[in-house]
């Protein structure tokens, strides 16, 4: 009787494991998470390219190397909506910034300002004209993939995972106290690259892909008149290294996946191609860095989603965005400025409108510290050319020298963005205190300290 009972026993015990051995699919995973996310890409080509001049190092360019393609992540965390759209373009314009909201407001519900378009600042692109043929298709087909994206959002965790890429450079080089465009080895640069994966567990390719790097995509532009076989740049539209890239990860996926790129600090950071003083790319470049940064990518998806790793995603996701227009102090008057932050969980999106120089990365990052996970992104929701820092004009060079800033702008651009961080990390606060009477000695602190500044700042925040 008892050898009889400890065997039924061990059967019963042994039914249930069976049981979930067998629900165990290799290659799936458990989503529990209030995250949804939905994405969508969609080629952005002009359909006549013979003869169309390019923008960034202008040249006539005859014909296409590879497509330039627009993404849209659409993110919800149950209460707020938020969108992140990325361009193989060189610059998020002002105008295209303002129409692609509100196109993509009217298409999904997302509040205009929880939405950051980003470029990717490829210089082998079109400019771009509201008016053009062009111009009205790229914002028609922003709508239609940010349609897309919300209309199949699906619950997701976010995995993280860094590598490094090895084919940027610094490009300014202080010699006898001025500074010159040339390859610097020794000159600040970051060369990680930072992978976000959106998973919904129903295989190992992920939902949507966002990657951030940093390095201009200026592969394909002018070289040095000695350096065949295109001394006068590179004669055909690209979308570059960004899109070499994404395209990369996109096949070791099987087209699966959409990935999206995110530029970094990348002012002063740009391909090493030694010249006179550098060269444009050639085919064996092109496929250097895109498969560089690609596997750099793929390496890091696939680490973030060993079991190690799923353990410690977390299950809640909240979604927070703030933004502000400064007035920054220009060369030729003040500047308008969108300045804004975004907090997916403990992601943390800080946006600037033009090109920082690295070492803005590298400052922001610091000072946030340990309390989220930061991504830096320049390029975004505007364009006003060059942000240098304020030690950058001692010496001079193409940046400072080119920027409509002045040295003071920076001290400006931080703190705010430190300010916008206070705001959607919300593990901080001046006082706790909600009494009338504080808070309105807070609101006249506040306003004395800006004028004090005298940042003239014109203020336009959202917070959700």
């Amino acid at each position: 009787m008892k050898t009889t009972r400890v065997i039924t026993l061990g059967l019963i015990c042994s039914i249930p494991l069976f049981s979930r051995i067998a629900a165990a699919k290799d290659g799936q995973f458990a989503v529990e998470s209030n995250l949804l996310a939905g994405v969508a890409k969609v080629d952005i080509t002009p359909e006549d390219v013979d003869g169309m001049e390019v923008t960034g190092h202008r040249r006539i360019v005859h014909g296409v190397r590879d497509p330039l393609r627009a993404g849209v992540l659409m993110l919800s965390d149950g209460n707020t909506k938020a969108a992140i759209v990325t361009l193989d373009t060189i610059g998020a314009w002002d105008e295209m910034v303002k129409l692609a909201r509100t196109r993509i407001e009217r298409e999904t519900g997302v509040p205009s300002l929880n939405i950051i378009v980003a470029a990717s600042h490829n210089h082998s692109g079109p400019d771009f004209d509201a008016g053009s043929k062009w111009g009205h298709a790229l914002i028609d087909k922003l709508g239609v993939a940010a349609k897309q994206a919300a209309s199949n959002m699906r619950t997701v965790t976010v995995g993280y995972a860094e590598d490094r890429i090895g084919f940027s450079i610094n490009r300014r080089k202080v010699i006898d106290g001025r500074a010159v465009v040339r390859l610097n080895a020794e000159g600040p640069n970051d060369q990680r690259v930072k992978v976000l994966r959106f998973d919904d567990g129903r295989s190992l390719t992920p939902l949507a892909v966002v990657m951030h790097a940093v390095c201009h995509p200026c592969f394909f532009t002018w070289g040095d008149k000695g350096t065949q076989p295109y001394p006068n740049g590179y004669p055909m539209m690209s979308a570059d290294f960004p899109g070499e890239a994404q395209s990369f990860v996109e096949m070791c996926y099987g087209q699966k996946t959409s990935a999206m790129f995110l530029q970094g600090c990348a002012g002063d950071i740009r391909p090493n191609l030694p010249g006179y003083p550098y060269r444009c790319a050639d085919e064996a470049d092109i496929q250097w860095a895109g498969r560089d940064l690609g596997s750099a990518v793929v390496r890091s998806l696939a680490r973030s989603v060993t079991r190690e790793q799923l353990k410690q995603r977390p299950s809640y996701y909240q979604i927070r965005a703030a933004s502000t227009v400064v007035s920054l102090p220009g060369k030729e008057g003040r500047i308008s400025a969108e300045l804004s932050a975004l907090k997916i969980g403990p992601y943390l999106l800080l946006t600037m409108p033009g090109e920082p120089m690295v070492e803005y990365g590298f400052k922001l990052e610091k000072a946030i510290a340990d309390r989220a996970i930061p991504i830096i992104v320049g390029y975004a929701n505007g364009n006003l050319g060059y942000i240098a820092t304020a030690d950058a004009y001692d010496v001079g060079g193409y940046e400072p020298n080119t920027s409509k800033l002045t040295p003071e702008a920076e001290l400006m651009i931080l703190t705010e963005l430190g300010q916008l961080a206070d705001r959607v990390v919300g593990d901080v606060f001046e006082s706790f205190s909600k009494h009338p009477k504080e808070i309105k000695l807070r609101e006249e602190r506040e306003k004395a300290r800006r004028e004090e500044k005298g940042s003239g700042s014109q203020r336009g925040k959202s917070e959700q």
